[in-house]
């Protein structure tokens, strides 16, 4: 085994030991394609052909729906341990992505080919049930954010919405601007920051320049 097989085989030991057989974590060290993507970069764009699905070892991406050039909305997160279970229907039906990935927090992913991953769902009952699982949790997610669009003020939106990135990122000082809450919460800087300002009054939050630390969560 070569370094960089050595390398991929304890990351993936790390975490996926526990969920994958050892022939399944072997199999996807002889097809995948490991990439260190750092903060900021696309994971995977909308229209872009879909020839890999994504097997996230570590770091945070966003994956978003985009209607227009005005209008995205944030659906969930993808952490370690997580794959994108649309981009492996898409890839299957050999259809182009209708999500954009946007790596929120440097990410180190392993990209498997559609070739191998449709026969892994007989070879592999440990790869079956993480896809099933995946492709449920995904549904689960989101139809939290069309709960939240359609039952629950922008107010209480935003708060969920900025615990949950704390969550994800470990830490309660985040790096964004009110555009970049406007954009993913499909609303408008104006409204965004009059709703912050009201956060900021509760003692929910605190805001700096272009930070936004999270009282509690």
């Amino acid at each position: 085994m070569n370094s960089q097989n050595s390398n991929l085989q304890d990351k993936l030991s790390e975490y996926y030991s526990s969920i994958f057989e050892k022939e399944l974590i072997d199999d996807i060290i002889k097809v995948g394609r490991f990439e260190s993507i750092e903060s900021g970069n696309l994971l995977i764009d909308i229209g872009q052909d879909l020839t890999h699905i994504p097997l996230i070892l570590s770091g945070v991406v966003k994956i978003m729906r985009q209607e227009n050039e005005d209008e995205e909305l944030a659906l969930y997160y993808l952490e370690r341990g997580d794959t994108c279970a649309i981009s492996f229907v898409n890839c299957i039906d050999h259809k182009r992505s209708i999500f954009r990935g946007i790596v929120e927090k440097d990410v180190e992913v392993v990209f498997l080919p559609v070739e191998v991953i449709d026969d892994w769902l007989q070879k592999h009952k440990t790869w079956r049930r993480f896809i099933i699982d995946s492709y449920h949790l995904r549904l689960l997610e989101m139809v939290d954010a069309i709960d939240g669009l359609a039952f629950m003020k922008l107010k209480n939106r935003m708060l969920k919405y900025l615990i949950e990135k704390v969550k994800i990122t470990q830490e309660n000082i985040l790096d964004i601007t009110h555009q970049e809450i406007a954009n993913d919460l499909n609303s408008s800087r104006v409204v965004v920051s009059r709703m912050l300002k009201q956060l900021e009054q509760e003692n929910k939050i605190e805001m700096r320049r272009n930070k936004i630390i999270i009282e509690s969560f």
